[in-house]
């Protein structure tokens, strides 16, 4: 692709063009998109658009390219996303640690900004075409936050609890795909102290098994309620009283939400290491294998102050 320098209105359009489009560069003149029937007809206008101004635009179909490997070509993609998301988290972050919990859910403020977030997190996401290890960091805030500002839908008093989880054993256990923080400590939670023949599954929230234990999910009983992230949740509905759990719920707490509660400096790094283990591997089930192991050893290793 050549565009000429005068106008220079017609390279700046280009530039925001490819931008949107979520083009990455290849090189100094070149740019690619997935091939696929849509993205081919946004160059096509685009060629034509630079041809008839002037500059020179071909548009070519490729299977392979010499001297990059298909991971390489994956990281250009992956890597303007990932900064896209890393913008995305700062606000997302920025307004979990804001909200006043007992105005969240009306403030007009915060339903604004909510909006924008959502609107701007939509036009990633439509050019996020390989999934970009960012987005998870993303699509975890904005669960916190929707977890934060819900509010039941009238006055009347919550519903009393249906489990008994001291009397649990060799029950199955789903949560979302994709664990994170949260999901995995509470996971270790129950399998350490409530269920020890827990078995876990991972599924869609629509396509949880009925005969499954729902965890860490929008609108289960075992999730976020008010401030309390769901490992709180479960040590609080076990009764469990041990001083070590206490500590690792402030940190899992601040490592899940990041609201300045409890400043914990191990909070960023579990944060850090758990997200390593999603890049690292695709299995869900050797994900959590590996952070539970990771939390049994902060758990041994916390001081029982």
């Amino acid at each position: 692709m050549g565009v000429p320098p005068t106008p220079s209105s017609l390279r700046v359009r280009v530039w925001r063009r490819l931008r949107s489009l979520g083009a990455v560069p290849l090189k100094r003149s070149a740019y690619l998109l997935p091939d696929t029937p849509d993205r081919y007809e946004d160059f096509q206008w685009l060629a034509q658009e630079i041809q008839r101004d002037g500059g020179d635009a071909t548009l070519v179909r490729v299977q392979q390219i010499e001297n990059i490997s298909p991971a390489e070509v994956l990281q250009l993609f992956h890597a303007p996303r990932d900064e896209d998301y890393k913008h995305l988290a700062a606000r997302y972050r920025k307004l979990l640690q804001s909200l006043d919990r007992k105005t969240a859910s009306t403030s007009t403020r915060t339903h604004d900004e909510l909006a924008r977030l959502a609107k701007e997190h939509q036009r990633v996401r439509a050019i996020d075409y390989f999934g970009a290890p960012g987005g998870a960091e993303v699509r975890r805030l904005e669960e916190a936050i929707a977890m934060r500002t819900r509010r039941p839908e009238s006055a009347r008093p919550a519903p009393a609890p249906t489990l008994d989880l001291t009397k649990l054993r060799g029950r199955r256990w789903v949560t979302r795909p994709r664990p994170h923080v949260d999901r995995i400590a509470s996971a270790w939670l129950i399998k350490r102290f409530i269920d020890p023949e827990a078995v876990f599954v991972f599924a869609p929230p629509a396509e949880f098994p009925k005969d499954a234990i729902a965890f860490d999910a929008p609108g289960v009983e075992l999730s976020h309620h008010g401030e309390d992230c769901t490992f709180e949740t479960l040590v609080k509905r076990a009764r469990l009283r041990d001083r070590r759990l206490a500590r690792l719920a402030e940190v899992i707490h601040e490592a899940d939400l990041r609201d300045g509660k409890y400043p914990h400096e191990e909070a960023r790094g579990i944060d850090v290491a758990i997200r390593a283990l999603l890049a690292a591997s695709p299995d869900d089930h050797q994900v959590l294998a590996q952070g539970m192991a990771m939390f049994e050893g902060l758990y041994v290793t916390t001081a029982r102050r």
